[in-house]
């Protein structure tokens, strides 16, 4: 295949792939956003071993540089879905009792 076509047709399946993602992320009930969010991340999680890859394959310097920025888009998208689903899972934990009201001290 040409090199060209084959890159038309990389170029669709991108496409194709970012719009059916917007599609199903778009449709998520509230109640499984946060099972989805850590699967997300360690899809990111994937992404950032592929852009270390591409980052330290030693081809040309567009290459390197395009690498380091999939390394810390990747990070940026990791660090942010763990502290996301952390705070949602704060949401779900009951409130304490405070001490010296009745409740018990631990």
């Amino acid at each position: 295949m040409h090199e060209t076509a084959l890159q038309i047709v990389e170029l669709y399946v991108f496409l194709l792939a970012g719009f059916v993602g917007f599609l199903v992320i778009t449709r998520v009930p509230p109640l499984l956003h946060t099972p989805l969010m850590s699967a997300t991340n360690a899809i990111s999680g994937i992404s950032l071993v592929g852009s270390l890859v591409a980052a330290g394959s030693g081809h040309a310097r567009l290459t390197t540089f395009l690498g380091f920025l999939a390394v810390v888009a990747a990070t940026i998208n990791v660090v942010g879905g763990f502290l996301i689903t952390d705070r949602m899972l704060k949401m779900f934990h009951r409130a304490r009792p405070e001490a010296g009201k009745g409740g018990k001290e631990r």
